[in-house]
């Protein structure tokens, strides 16, 4: 069974196989496998003749190793084993590593050296709120401006809404093209009681990540930052909205991955309506993990009915009619053989009895449990419909769920079978 459906199909394999798609951006709440999804697009891109570079954030060391890759870093590793013409590549995002590569192309050796021991710059690059989704999008924007790869899937940060990929870099941006920074540098200037209240005032509108250096070292790590940065604020601003740009021209696609659940497809909801907002191409939702039964003909209704009637004649068993409407008590001055089933306690008839009890008991505890299956079911598709009722423009694809984690490079096979073949309403 598969959730009703009145939507477009997905067709991922078209997506994948066209040359004009250079850039596939699985985007999406937390934990509703986006990471799993970008490895097995990739692997079946390059199965199918790409070449492929897959930009993750921060997976899980299993998904590392199902690509038969030891650890991943900020440079891309190939994956071998991969089977066809196309090539597959790996990397992991390291956000430190990407800002102080920025650095180092963009400044001379003194000045890099300057910045990067810089205490202001180390908090900055570590853990500035929207860090990690700007860096994402530099690393992005270095991919594509190499030619080493046709293909570019990434797996957007894991971020407390699906939104935060898009808004953090322009605010990062914002906040590097210096205009917050040179109004912080204003207390250098004034001096005195006054320069300080007045940095008071610029420390509120920053993050915890400020608060950790005080009073007038800040001042100074602040003026050695800026001193340092200055010739390069606005290319982070520069950068930024050129790949921003990227994002929304003809060649990438935006794949929103979801599961069935109503705060998941709420989310991406969200993140469709701001996609057409911002004018960038979304090529459809891919609906992680969705449940199926091969019994869907049995309603919950009926197997609840079925399990109860089992259950009421279990309460029977034991109850024996005898012939003549008599209970069967024996003379004590009958003897029995001493081996005799009699003899022990037991008889035939009521080994058959016990044997048929258990096996009562154990089919209504399957209808039971088929029964929760098909609720779970009717919740997926009602709260698929609603979605679909909103966006029915989105193409979908079902992935069904799987019985344990992926962990090699078949299991990332079996996933990219499924969200080609996963066409809402095409499987039984």
């Amino acid at each position: 069974m598969s959730l009703d459906t009145a939507c477009d199909p997905l067709d991922v394999d078209a997506l994948l196989d066209d040359p004009k798609t250079r850039i596939v951006v699985c985007c999406g709440s937390g934990g509703v496998g986006k990471t799993t999804t970008a490895a097995a697009l990739g692997l079946r891109a390059a199965e199918r003749g790409r070449t492929v570079v897959v930009l993750t954030i921060d997976p899980a060391r299993r998904l590392a190793q199902s690509m038969g890759i030891d650890s991943l870093d900020n440079v891309p590793r190939r994956v071998k084993d991969v089977q066809g013409t196309g090539e597959l590549h790996a990397m992991m995002l390291d956000m430190k590593r990407t800002f102080d590569e920025i650095v180092e192309a963009h400044a001379d050796a003194d000045r890099a050296r300057a910045i990067l021991s810089n205490p202001f710059y180390q908090s900055l690059s570590a853990g500035f709120a929207g860090t990690q989704e700007y860096m994402a999008m530099e690393k992005l924007g270095q991919l594509r401006s190499r030619d080493e790869w046709d293909l570019i899937v990434v797996d957007t940060p894991p971020s407390r809404s699906a939104l935060d990929f898009l808004d953090a870099p322009k605010r990062l941006g914002s906040f590097l093209d210096g205009k917050l920074i040179r109004l912080l540098m204003a207390p250098a200037k004034v001096g005195g009681r006054a320069g300080m209240k007045f940095l008071n005032v610029g420390m509120s509108m920053m993050t915890g990540a400020l608060g950790k250096l005080l009073g007038g070292q800040l001042l100074r790590d602040v003026q050695t930052f800026v001193a340092a940065m200055d010739t390069m604020f606005g290319g982070f601003r520069k950068r930024a909205d050129a790949t921003y740009r990227l994002l929304q021209a003809p060649g990438t696609a935006f794949l929103v991955v979801a599961s069935p659940e109503r705060d998941a497809l709420r989310e991406a909801a969200y993140f469709v309506e701001r996609l057409a907002a911002d004018d960038m191409p979304l090529a459809g939702l891919v609906l992680n993990r969705v449940h199926g039964s091969g019994a869907a003909e049995l309603s919950a209704e009926r197997a609840l009915a079925a399990a109860e009637g089992l259950e009421e004649n279990l309460g029977e068993v034991g109850i024996v009619d005898q012939e003549d409407g008599k209970v069967g008590l024996r003379n004590s001055s009958e003897s029995e053989a001493p081996n005799s089933p009699e003899a022990n306690g037991t008889s035939p008839s009521t080994k058959d009895n016990d044997s048929g009890a258990s096996v009562e008991q154990l089919t209504a505890g399957l209808l039971r449990l088929h029964a929760e299956r098909m609720r779970l079911l009717a919740r997926e598709r009602h709260t698929r419909d609603r979605f679909t009722a909103l966006h029915p423009e989105v193409a979908v694809a079902e992935v069904a769920a799987l019985p344990g984690d992926v962990h090699d490079l078949d299991g990332l096979r079996a996933i990219g079978e499924r969200l080609a073949s996963g066409a809402a309403g095409d499987r039984a």
